[in-house]
């Protein structure tokens, strides 16, 4: 007890420890009161292995009241309820520094497919947290689910964990808004498709400003396609800080009913998406767009080989499926890290992902998959 003692007061390092130990005379106190042995001891002392521990987050969150405005099903991704903590070592605050500084003075930035980056362009110099739904319904998201004062404080705080767990990286919040809903009858035209209106379009945008937010405007073609959904929106994606989102679970190629089962994009789709938004970018003069593609299904995305990148766009693979944390990396491997296209993203359900699982995935979690996650929406 009082060897230790004397360590926290007189701390010394090992190379200090051995010199004393090697010299015949001393004033230090702990030479004093102790023999080489307890030195040796000392030197144990101060290179004691951590223990690990288990960290669990946990999100709670309260069923939604039934909307009226149309909600497209979410098929999951399977039934598994596999769970998986998060393992954390303490490190002293020293050797933390330390490390971190050999860290950032070492690491290579982490390199992505397709042209270098316009100036202008969000990515990867940022990483985006995007609440996603829909201001007139309180089931298809977050967005629409709580008062906007409230959804924009909640978004503050995903935005200062992310911000927490990986301070290298500026984060962008962003909201992304259904603009086009899949439905599960007909509708106006047979395309079993609703177009929302440009005030529901004209409120988001307002809300985005308060946070100095960009906006996502996604597409659920149901049996129409992009080349009908896509130039009806142009008035508001010539605009600088509005990017476009495409939902291949929706796109229903072989005429079945949305929410039934689960569509498909080929490369050719993604292409004339892409293809839209360049124009805009060098007709107007304005940054490279961002293009949100959602995916948990192999058959959601054909030919992605062929899928073009251009230096106009930026191409975003969107983990879109719930479960438990297990699943939700097991899916982003299958569908994402092992078909690359561009960057990539991942998605958390605050209800959806606690069905059968005790807690949300943290950002450090999803911070260690490779490629890493530079689009991240709560749904």
């Amino acid at each position: 007890m009082i060897l230790c003692r004397l360590v926290r007061e007189y701390p010394l390092s090992r190379k200090t420890l051995i010199k004393i130990y090697k010299s015949k005379t001393s004033s230090h106190p702990l030479l004093r009161y102790t023999s080489g042995a307890a030195i040796i001891c000392a030197l144990a002392l101060t290179s004691c292995a951590p223990q690990e521990q288990d960290v669990n987050a946990t999100a709670l969150v309260t069923e939604p009241e039934v909307s009226a405005a149309p909600e497209p099903a979410s098929a999951p991704v399977n039934t598994d309820t596999t769970t998986t903590a998060a393992v954390v070592r303490p490190v002293a605050p020293e050797k933390a520094a330390v490390e971190r500084a050999s860290v950032e003075e070492t690491a290579k930035p982490e390199s992505y497919p397709g042209p270098a980056p316009l100036p202008g362009a969000i990515l990867p110099g940022k990483r985006i947290i995007a609440y996603y739904g829909n201001l007139l319904s309180k089931r298809m998201g977050i967005l629409g689910e709580l008062p906007p004062e409230q959804m924009l404080a909640k978004l503050d705080e995903e935005v200062a964990k992310w911000a927490k767990a990986d301070s290298l990286t500026p984060v962008q919040p962003a909201l992304h808004a259904i603009v086009v809903t899949a439905q599960g009858h007909p509708s106006a035209g047979g395309k079993y498709r609703l177009r929302m209106t440009h005030k529901m379009i004209d409120d988001v945008l307002e809300l985005a400003k308060q946070r100095d937010a960009i906006v996502f405007l996604d597409i659920q073609v149901g049996q129409s396609t992009l080349q009908q959904e896509i130039p009806p929106l142009e008035k508001y994606l010539k605009m600088p800080n509005v990017h476009l989102g495409i939902d291949a679970e929706f796109s229903m190629k072989e005429g079945g009913i949305p929410g039934r089962s689960i569509g498909t994009f080929d490369a050719e789709d993604i292409n004339y998406a892409t293809g839209y938004l360049a124009d805009l970018v060098k007709t107007h003069n304005i940054p490279p767009k961002l293009l949100i593609v959602h995916r948990f299904t192999q058959r959601m995305i054909t030919n992605y080989e062929n899928i073009k990148l251009r230096p106009e766009t930026q191409v975003i693979m969107h983990m879109d499926g719930w479960g438990s944390p297990a699943l939700k990396k097991d899916t982003f491997r299958r569908y994402i890290q092992k078909e690359p296209v561009q960057f990539t993203g991942f998605k958390l359900f605050y209800k959806n992902d606690l069905r059968k699982s005790p807690r949300l995935m943290t950002p450090e979690e999803i911070l260690g998959l490779k490629p890493t996650p530079l689009y991240i929406q709560y749904q």
